[in-house]
C-alpha cells in the first residue's frame, strides 16, 4: 500500500512539473522507483529468489545457467520446501516452486481435477505433441491411458517389449560397444565414446519399434546421422524456449516464422512427417493383407483395434508422444547411472557379484568365457535386486525429468498453507527433493543404493510417490515403469558385465536446462573389456 501511494504521489506531482522536468530526471526517478522497488520486494519475500521489477526472476536464471537445479535446490531450502515466482510482467507466468510431498500429493491425487497440465504447458507443446497423451488433459486424457495400460500390460507387448529390446541390446548396442572398445591396439588406449549419444540412439531405436515398429537404425557401427532422429532431439529442445521467454516474443516469432521458431517449425515437420508416413503405411498393409496378426508394436494394436475406428492424426499424436517418453527417460537415467558406478566401484563390484550369482544358477560349472555371450531372461533381470536398487537410487539423484509442471483450474489451498489462485501454477522439483535431508535424512546427497534396501538385502523398499515422484504420482503415474526397468536392466547388465566403463579423466557432469536431465557435455567414456575373474570389478 506505502508504494502504490508513493507510486501515485509521484505521478502527480511529474503531472504537475512536467514542463521543468528533464530527461535526466525522468531516468532517476525511474531508477529510485526501480531500487526502492527491490527494497520492498526483498523484504516482503526475505526466502524466494529475487523478483526483480518488471522481469520477475527471469533475471537470475542466466547467472545461474550451470547450476540451475542446485539454486533451485537452495532457494527451497531456504524457502522451507515451497517459494513464490513470477515471469516477466505481462507474460502471464506466476505461481510457486515446491519440494514437499505434501503439496504434491494435493496437486497429483487429492485435487487431481485441479491440476491438469493446463493450457500453458499444452500451448507450447502443441506444435509437437498435438493432442497426444502428454499434452492432453480430461476425457481425452482418460481414453488414450486407458489405451495405453491396456496395450502396453497385454502379455503380448510385455513378450513384444522384451524381445526387441533383447535383440537390440545384442545385435547392435554390445556389437557397437565390442567394435569401438576393440579399435585401439592392444597396447593402446581405446578410443573414446560417447555414452549419452550411444544410450539416445538406443533408446530411440528401442521406443520406435516397440511404438511403430520401425527401426530408425541410429544404432550401428558408424553411429549414422538420422534425420528423423535428429529433427525429433531439435524439436524437444526449441520447444523448451517457449518456456523461457513470454507468449508476446515466441508468438510473432511464430508467426513470422523467425530464428528458433523456424527451426522448431522444420523439426515438427520432418517428425510429423515421418510418423504420418509410418501411419499411412500400416494402414496400407492393413488393407492388402486384411490383418496385422504377425505385427504386436502399439501403432499396430490400435490400427486393428475393431472397437475404434482412430484419425490418422490420433495415431501420430499418440506414437510420437510415447517416442518423446521412452527415449529422453531411459537413456538420461542410464547416463547418470554408467557416469555414478564409475565413481563408486564399490557399488559396481556389488552388481556385478549379484550378475555372476544369477549367472551361475544357469551354468554353475561352466568358467567366465562362457558367460560372455550370456543373454538374460526377464526372470533373471527381476530377480537383480541390487541393480535394481542401484537404478533406483540414480533416478533418485538425477531424476530423468527434474521438474513438472501443473495449472490451478480453480483457486485452491495447498496443505502448507499457500494460497493459489486460479492460472497461477505448481512447479514441483524433482531433483531437489533428493538432496532434502527431511525426506532422504543427512546422506541425501550420497549415492547409497543400500537404502532402497530391506535389512535381509533381498527385497526392495517401496517409498511413497509423493516421495518419489521420479515416475510421476497418482493417476498420471508412468505406465511404461515396469518397461522401463527391464530396458535399464538389461542394457545395465549387459554392459557391465562385459566392460568396465571409464569416464574421461576431469570430465564435468554438468545437467543441461532443458525438460531432461541430459548431461551438458556428454560422457565421454572408454570401454575395457573385463578380463578378471567372475565377480571382480577391475
Amino acid at each position: 500500500m506505502a508504494a502504490r501511494t508513493l507510486v501515485s504521489a509521484a505521478v502527480e506531482w511529474l503531472r504537475s512539473h512536467a514542463e521543468h522536468v528533464s530527461p535526466w530526471d525522468v531516468a532517476v526517478a525511474f531508477m529510485g522507483y526501480f531500487v526502492f522497488s527491490c527494497v520492498v520486494e526483498r523484504l516482503t519475500n526475505k526466502n524466494g529468489p529475487m523478483l526483480w521489477p518488471v522481469f520477475g526472476i527471469i533475471p537470475s536464471v542466466p547467472l545461474h545457467q550451470d547450476d540451475i537445479y542446485d539454486w533451485v535446490t537452495r532457494a527451497l531450502a531456504k524457502a522451507g520446501g515451497t517459494f513464490w515466482y513470477r515471469g516477466v510482467a505481462f507474460g502471464g507466468a506466476r505461481g510457486v516452486v515446491t519440494g514437499d510431498p505434501a503439496n504434491i500429493e494435493h496437486t497429483l491425487r487429492t485435487r487431481f481435477g485441479n491440476y491438469p497440465k493446463g493450457g500453458y504447458y499444452q500451448e507450447r507443446f502443441r506444435d509437437l505433441l498435438g493432442g497426444g497423451i502428454f499434452n492432453s488433459d480430461g476425457s481425452e486424457w482418460k481414453e488414450q491411458r486407458r489405451l495405453a495400460t491396456s496395450e502396453m500390460h497385454s502379455p503380448r507387448f510385455v513378450r513384444h517389449s522384451y524381445e526387441t529390446m533383447r535383440d537390440l541390446v545384442h545385435h547392435k548396442l554390445l556389437k557397437l560397444l565390442e567394435a569401438r572398445a576393440g579399435a585401439a591396439p592392444v597396447d593402446e588406449k581405446p578410443p573414446q565414446l560417447d555414452l549419452q549419444d550411444v544410450l539416445l540412439r538406443f533408446t530411440f531405436d528401442n521406443i520406435c519399434t516397440a511404438a511403430f515398429g520401425v527401426d530408425p537404425g541410429c544404432l550401428t557401427v558408424d553411429l549414422p546421422e538420422v534425420r528423423f532422429a535428429r529433427a525429433f532431439e531439435e524439436a524437444t529442445e526449441l520447444t523448451l524456449f517457449r518456456f523461457l521467454v513470454p507468449p508476446f516474443v515466441w508468438k510473432p516469432m511464430r508467426f513470422l516464422s523467425l530464428g528458433r521458431e523456424r527451426r522448431l517449425k522444420e523439426a515438427v515437420r520432418i517428425v510429423h512427417e515421418f510418423a504420418n508416413k509410418t501411419v499411412l503405411d500400416r494402414r496400407a498393409e492393413m488393407s492388402k493383407h486384411g490383418s496385422l496378426s504377425d505385427r504386436s508394436d502399439l501403432l499396430s494394436r490400435l490400427i486393428e483395434d475393431e472397437n475404434h475406428n482412430f484419425s490418422d492424426e490420433f495415431l501420430r499424436d499418440f506414437c510420437v508422444s510415447f517416442i518423446l517418453a521412452g527415449r529422453d527417460t531411459s537413456s538420461v537415467a542410464l547416463t547418470w547411472f554408467f557416469w555414478l558406478i564409475h565413481k563408486h566401484p564399490e557399488v559396481e563390484a556389488k552388481v556385478l557379484s549379484e550378475i555372476h550369482q544369477i549367472i551361475l544358477r544357469r551354468h554353475p560349472l561352466a568358467g567366465r568365457e562362457a558367460h560372455q555371450d550370456v543373454v538374460f531372461t526377464p526372470e533373471e533381470l527381476t530377480d537383480m535386486v541390487y541393480l535394481h536398487a542401484a537404478l533406483s537410487e540414480s533416478l533418485r539423484l538425477y531424476p530423468a525429468v527434474p521438474m513438472e509442471i501443473k495449472e490451478v483450474q480453480d483457486d485452491d489451498v495447498l496443505p502448507n498453507g499457500t494460497e493459489l489462485k486460479r492460472g497461477d501454477r505448481v512447479i514441483y522439483c524433482i531433483f531437489s527433493m533428493a538432496r532434502m535431508e527431511a525426506l532422504w535424512g543427512r546422506d541425501c546427497e550420497e549415492f547409497r543404493p543400500e537404502r532402497w534396501l530391506r535389512e535381509d538385502g533381498q527385497r526392495l523398499v517401496s517409498e511413497s510417490q509423493f516421495k518419489y515422484a521420479v515416475f510421476n504420482a497418482g493417476p498420471r503415474l508412468c505406465v511404461g515403469k515396469k518397461f522401463a526397468y527391464m530396458q535399464m536392466k538389461m542394457v545395465a547388465a549387459s554392459v557391465l558385465w562385459r566392460y568396465s566403463v571409464v569416464a574421461a579423466e576431469g570430465h564435468r557432469a554438468v545437467p543441461k536446462v532443458t525438460t531432461t536431465l541430459y548431461m551438458k557435455y556428454g560422457l565421454p567414456v572408454t570401454l575395457q573389456p573385463r578380463v578378471a575373474g567372475p565377480g571382480s570389478s577391475e
